[in-house]
């Protein structure tokens, strides 16, 4: 695709700079990012523990290895790295859910629903009807009601519809918003990346 060849300039670029700073945890976690990007989930998980273990202040904000530990089916180390981030990054609706979305692949959804945790000031509107959603709280309609608003709005709108549908198991509308997500509602953001890998890895 006509991004392919940007991330793997990026990645040549970060190979470079650890080829020269090998202790660089930032490094590490930047080249742990593009290498998520173009779908090479495990080589990312090796490049986050690299930066871990050269910083283990860096713990609670790896985030992206959360994503790429939910895309390797590492559910239990998904949950567990979300809820780490969440000790610093306590209002961010995305950490929970996605928290949420690897206790649905481990113990279903009535399980991650009841241990859904709370977060409240989320300043992005469309992430806090999609919690709504995720708590059982606001319908399908109200999220995409309230993603109307701009192409961002409607990119996490069906983003995080189509993963919600994943997590009930509801296969074909599952597929139907993650692919809109990325086909229709192009954003500069890692999120859009994330729908790409999506498709990639599911096959569609």
């Amino acid at each position: 695709m006509w991004f392919s060849n940007s991330l793997e300039n990026q990645l040549q670029h970060w190979n470079e700079v650890i080829s020269k700073q090998p202790q660089n945890p930032n490094a590490y976690i930047r080249r742990g990012m593009v290498k998520f990007q173009l779908a090479e989930i495990t080589t990312s998980i090796q490049d986050f523990d690299t930066a871990e273990q050269l910083d283990r202040r860096l713990t609670p904000y790896l985030w992206q290895r959360g994503l790429s530990y939910y895309y390797a089916e590492r559910f239990a180390e998904g949950a567990q790295q979300f809820e780490i981030d969440l000790t610093v990054n306590s209002q961010d609706v995305e950490e929970t859910v996605w928290r949420y979305l690897c206790i649905a692949q481990l113990k279903g959804v009535s399980e991650a629903k009841k241990s859904l945790l709370p977060v409240k000031n989320d300043p992005r509107e469309i992430m806090r009807c999609v919690y709504d959603l995720y708590a059982g709280n606001c319908t399908i309609d109200d999220v995409l009601q309230v993603g109307s608003g701009g192409n961002r709005s409607q990119f996490y709108a069906h983003l995080y519809l189509g993963l919600y549908y994943e997590a009930e198991n509801i296969v074909e509308l599952a597929k139907d918003y993650i692919v809109k997500a990325a086909d229709k509602y192009q954003v500069e953001d890692y999120m859009w990346y994330l729908a790409q890998v999506h498709k990639k890895v599911r096959g569609w």
